[in-house]
Order: C-alpha cells, then structure tokens, then sequence
C-alpha cells in the first residue's frame, strides 16, 4: 500500500485537475435535471381543469377523439398519451413542434405546455450532453463529456482508497465519516472531500459507470456482449445525428416521419382505429398510470402500445403491446420477455438518472450529483493549494552558486 497510495493519488489529482471543470459542468446541471420529468408535467398541467364538464360526463371513445384531432389538426401527431384518472387529460404531441393537453371529454384544447420550463430544461440538457456545443460541435461536446465522465470514474474508484484512513482506529474513522467544525478552509476542504467522497462512494460508481453505456456505443455493445448475446445493429448515423440522445439523459418525445414521401404523408395521417383504450389497458395492466400510441406512418402499420405502471423511469414497470391491422395475433411484451442484454442495457440506462428506483433513485442520484459539486470545488482547492505550497518552497530554496573552474596551464 506504501507504493500503491502514491500511484493512486496521483493518477485522482492528474484526472481531476483535466476533467474537473467538465465534471463541475454535469454535475450542476444532474441536480438541475433531477425531477425533471415530474416538475415538467407539473408546469404543463398548472391551471388545468381536466375533469368532467358536468357530473356524470362520461369521456369520448379515443376514436372520436383523435377524429377531431384530425379534423382540427393539419400536423401528424407522433405520440398520443393518456393518463389513468378522471381529471386527467389527453397529450397529442407533435414531434418537436410541441404539444397539446386535450379534454378526454369534449376534445377542446387545454394548453400547450410549458414552453419556459422546457426552455430550461433543454438548456441544462444541452450542457450536461455536449456542453452545449451546436450542430457539427456536439459530436465534440460529446466526446468531452464521455471521456470526462470516464475520468470522473477513475477519480470515484482511486478516491474510495484514497478517503479511508490508513490507520483504521475509532477516531481516524470518525474523521473522514463526519464533518467537523472549526477547522481551517485547508482543513475544511480536506474534510469535506474526505466525507462526502465516502457517503457518496457507491451511489456515484452506479451513476458515473451507468453513464458510459449511454456516451460509448462500444459500453452498450459491451453491455450485450458480457451477457453473451450479439449487440443489436446500429441505424446509421446522419447529418444531424448530434442531436440524437447520447449524453446522461435521453430525449422522451418521438419524431413525426418528416423524411417520408408525400404519399407517406397522407396515409400517416389517417386517423388509427385504436378501439377500447382503457378497457385494453385494464386488462393488461390494472395499475396503469400512462398509456401512450406511437403514431403509424402507414394505414396498415401496426398500433404499437407502450403501458407504464411507474413514473417513466422504471423500465421494470413497462410493456409495450403491438396489434396488427392485418389479422395477426397481438403481441404482449412485458420487460421479463425481453432478452437478459436488452433487460441489462434499459437498467443501466435509467440507474444513471436514479429513475430506476423511483423518486427516491432519483433523489439519491440528485444528492449525489450535489456531493460532486462540492467534490470537485474542494478537490480543485487543495490542488490549488498544493501547488501554491510548491511554488512556494520552490522559492524559497536557496539558489547554490557552483564554484568556478579552474584552467589548468
């Protein structure tokens, strides 16, 4: 350990020194991003009266509603969201264009969203991705943030020897497990470095290593592989591949065929006959809370339901359910029928933003993205301090004249 906590501390101090500020970026931004899906819907739904118009109301057939989407829309929708219970309303979204909150009842339009909340998030997104570098920059942006983030992974992994005491008595141990008062700002930091470092240990492996699947196509291969299965082919990149999901956190809405064919067009927008909605959902899944239709492209295109009984995170709690137009069987497909690297790949994926556990995966991950703001801020203090000390002694160090050389004759 004499020569290995040398090695081990200078490869945390070198990692964290380079990638430092880049892991102060995505951890500001991780807490900013924490409740992100719940605080986005509590913004689009502020002041909306979804329930029944007069008691007894009941609700349209999902048919008639999205009929008079059709009639009143001259924009395809991608997506179609319902929400269990009776005060809830219908989201039509369009692709990027945005989003209607609809009355499950009469059909009105309710509001669109919040654009401001959106706004922010997509900014605090934008950063915590690819520093939010534009167009052909975020391929670069990208590739910052994943390598910082590998980084960050090292400083976790070097730290957790590192923040444990060398000699393990009561009072070493208490040092590092508590935060002390009255101590000097060098003191401070050290301590803080130390207690946070150990408190947030494993949660932050979890969330920092779940990260590289989502930055590295070769993680998510990786991901497949070590369970033995083939990893599944990748679509081609293109010109705007950049704005694709590949930071911490994924997009959630869908986009409408915007490269199809005009002919396309016309038969993508023909209204789907999606039949009994909630008594499907009730049958499948009792406990649903959303239950939302990708949109087909085509008229004799499959209805591809997606049921969820969580919060949007918890691919444990998700199925989806396909029904063809042409006579096949339907197909149910709960998250046990998927294959163990598929299982494995969505997990990881959701354990980055803590969303694999609920709110309180997510609270965890948001406290911890907390503690790396703190890490890094002290980490980068004591470097500072350590390299003012040095040039200090440096300075300090008398400068030994060498004596002349004498010719010899």
């Amino acid at each position: 350990m004499r020569t290995l906590r040398p090695v081990l501390f200078w490869t945390h101090l070198v990692a964290g020194v380079i990638s430092g500020a880049v892991v102060l970026i995505m951890s500001v931004t991780g807490v900013l991003l924490t409740y992100q899906k719940q605080m986005t819907l509590w913004a689009d739904l502020r002041g909306i009266e979804a329930g029944p118009p007069t008691p007894g109301a009941t609700p349209l057939t999902p048919d008639s509603l999205l009929a008079l989407v059709a009639v009143r829309e001259s924009r395809t929708p991608s997506n179609v969201v319902w929400r269990n219970g009776a005060d809830m309303p219908v989201e039509v979204q369009f692709g990027r264009e945005g989003r209607q909150y609809l009355s499950a009842y009469t059909g009105e339009v309710l509001g669109t969203g919040s654009a401001g909340m959106r706004k922010v998030f997509s900014v605090a997104t934008d950063w915590h991705r690819w520093l939010a570098m534009k167009d052909d920059g975020r391929s670069t942006g990208k590739a910052v943030t994943g390598w910082s983030n590998m980084a960050f992974l090292v400083l976790v992994l070097t730290g957790m020897v590192l923040w444990w005491p060398r000699n393990l008595t009561a009072r070493a141990v208490q040092q590092v497990l508590w935060f002390r008062r009255g101590l000097s700002a060098k003191a401070r930091d050290f301590n803080w470095h130390n207690v946070i470092g150990i408190w947030s240990a494993l949660p932050l492996v979890a969330v920092v290593a779940s990260a590289t699947v989502i930055s590295f196509p070769w993680a998510s291969d990786l991901v497949y592989r070590v369970v033995g299965e083939e990893p599944p082919a990748r679509a081609t990149a293109t010109a705007n591949s950049g704005s694709a999901a590949t930071g911490g956190r994924e997009a959630g809405s869908q986009r409408a065929g915007s490269q199809a064919g005009d002919a396309t067009r016309e038969e993508a927008r023909d209204v789907p006959v999606v039949g009994d909605v909630y008594g499907m959902a009730a049958s499948r899944m009792p406990d649903w809370r959303t239950l939302s239709l990708a949109w087909p492209k085509a008229a004799d295109a499959p209805l591809v339901y997606s049921l969820d009984r969580g919060m949007g995170g918890e691919p444990h709690k998700r199925a989806t359910l396909t029904i063809s137009r042409t006579g096949e069987p339907a197909k149910w497909q709960a998250f046990g029928d998927q294959s163990l690297g598929r299982r494995t790949r969505s997990i990881m994926r959701f354990t980055h933003t803590g969303e694999v556990l609920g709110f309180w995966g997510q609270t965890i991950a948001g406290l911890v993205s907390l503690g790396a703001v703190v890490l890094v801020y002290t980490g980068l203090a004591l470097s500072l301090r350590r390299l003012l000390a040095w040039r200090r002694r440096s300075a300090a160090e008398p400068i030994v004249a060498e004596p002349a050389s004498t010719a010899v004759a």
